[in-house]
């Protein structure tokens, strides 16, 4: 082989190198942001329904925080590489987006959507060849979001709140509506979209029970 080919080969490894120990540097940051984020939420099935605006109001700004490590890494991948780096940062913004919908979903009743959950975690359009929310990794989020929903359908009726597994119910099902209509060719994807019937029916079942015993309000709807 020409020197100067190994030369140019050598020179393009040292400079993937560097840019993926950066990528790692911001990666890391980002994964403790979200572990400190998913660990605060973590608390939402031991938190009467009282002080959940007080837990949520303690996440915002925790997710205003992931909007310099999103900014951070938008301003070092090289354009039109993001699918080259992505498996890098992957868990982390999952994470971050579970957070976001999650949170949303407890303040409001409302489903946030894939241009809301940009915007929240400060992912800019003029990134979409640096860094973006995929689709993929969007529903991904959601279908976290599902499974704690289903935990917290139980843990709700531990608390005391026999109306939140109701609206929970609604929502899931709504959710889960529009998920039977994606054409879903994404293997790991359509996995967990299927382990969702699990989680409906442990949902059901609570909203079953609460039912039987009239402990609800028959009159709580979707939000």
């Amino acid at each position: 082989m020409d020197p100067q080919d190994l030369q140019f080969i050598n020179t393009l490894l040292d400079g993937d190198a560097e840019l993926r120990d950066k990528i790692k540097e911001h990666v890391v940051d980002f994964d403790r942001k979200t572990r400190t984020m998913v660990g605060t939420l973590n608390k939402i099935h031991s938190t009467p329904s009282s002080q959940v605006p007080v837990l949520l109001d303690s996440l915002r700004p925790m997710l205003l925080g992931c909007q310099n490590t999103t900014a951070a890494l938008a301003g070092i991948i090289p354009p039109e590489q993001f699918w080259r780096w992505k498996d890098m940062w992957n868990n982390s913004l999952r994470a971050a987006i579970f957070s976001a919908v999650f949170v949303e979903f407890l303040a409001t009743g409302h489903l946030l959507s894939l241009a809301a959950t940009s915007e929240q975690l400060g992912v800019r359009e003029e990134w979409k060849d640096r860094f973006i929310i995929s689709v993929e990794d969007y529903l991904h989020g959601l279908i976290t979001m599902v499974n704690e929903l289903s935990r917290l359908a139980v843990n709700s009726v531990t608390l005391g709140d026999f109306e939140a597994p109701i609206r929970i119910s609604l929502f899931v099902k709504e959710l889960f509506a529009g998920f039977s209509m994606l054409n879903l060719k994404n293997d790991l994807l359509r996995r967990r979209f299927d382990s969702l019937k699990y989680d409906i029916k442990k949902i059901e079942e609570v909203v079953y029970d609460v039912s039987l015993r009239q402990l609800a309000n028959p009159t709580v709807t979707a939000s």
